[in-house]
């Protein structure tokens, strides 16, 4: 499989809190991570950093036997071990008080996948034109929006939109969503910080993604263009992974 991954500091911020990671086990199952930070100054950036360098140690180091069929255990488990290390880093440094991070993490075997995810970073899938978001964020605004209490109109443009309800590293102990997915060929799995997805329009998202005879990497810098022309008031970063970019082979993949 295939995997691209772009991030941009975006027009107002001056640090990129955003990290992600995305490549292949030796075991053979593909990986992508984004997580998107947040905190004092500097100490997202931390965070994030600490949570994806934590998730692809642990993933490395059980590589070669970790599958997709047993792996959602072990999986939460690497975020809670994630989740130890940057919540004891900000209790012992008064610099990193309080800070936190997103953080969604996809396996894939060609066939299924597992996804693990907290906060709002999200995960989407492209199959046959349709882009189906696979993660549900961890935000006030959600809640508000399930139970009812405002629109979805109404959260788009809510003053605090951006209030996580939980966030990796803040509390001492956390529980990720895990969610179970197959794999069509020819899907594509879409990755994100919110800087792409509170910006830019699923409709436009998924017409990119979807664009035929059109590199990975052409598509991925696309979203990042998008978000740009929208604004780009937050980091943006995306991760897209396919099993056939319609283009013959390149390099896999990258680091950021």
């Amino acid at each position: 499989m295939k995997t691209v991954l772009r991030s941009h500091v975006g027009k107002v911020r001056q640090v990129n809190e955003d990290k992600a990671w995305s490549g292949r086990l030796a075991g053979g199952l593909t990986v992508a991570i984004v997580a998107d930070g947040m905190g004092g100054h500097r100490a997202g950036d931390v965070a994030s950093a600490m949570a994806v360098d934590s998730l692809v140690q642990s993933l490395q180091a059980v590589g070669a036997t970790l599958t997709v069929a047993s792996g959602a255990e072990a999986l939460r488990e690497m975020v809670r071990e994630a989740n130890r290390a940057i919540f004891e880093t900000a209790s012992l440094n008064d610099q990193y008080h309080n800070m936190g991070t997103t953080v969604v993490v996809a396996l894939l075997d060609g066939s299924s996948g597992i996804i693990a995810h907290i906060g709002d970073s999200r995960a989407y899938r492209l199959r046959a034109g349709r882009l189906e978001q696979l993660t549900e964020d961890h935000t006030l605004v959600n809640e508000l929006t399930k139970s009812g209490q405002i629109s979805a109109e109404e959260a788009a443009r809510h003053p605090r939109r951006n209030v996580l309800t939980r966030a990796l590293g803040t509390d001492q102990d956390v529980k990720a969503d895990i969610d179970s997915i197959d794999w069509h060929a020819g899907d594509v799995l879409l990755l994100c910080s919110d800087g792409l997805s509170g910006l830019v329009e699923s409709t436009d998202m998924s017409a990119t993604i979807g664009e035929t005879n059109v590199q990975l990497e052409q598509r991925a810098q696309k979203l990042i263009d998008l978000a740009m022309a929208a604004g780009g008031d937050d980091n943006i970063t995306v991760v897209l992974v396919t099993d056939d970019d319609g283009w013959p082979s390149a390099a896999g993949g990258e680091t950021a």
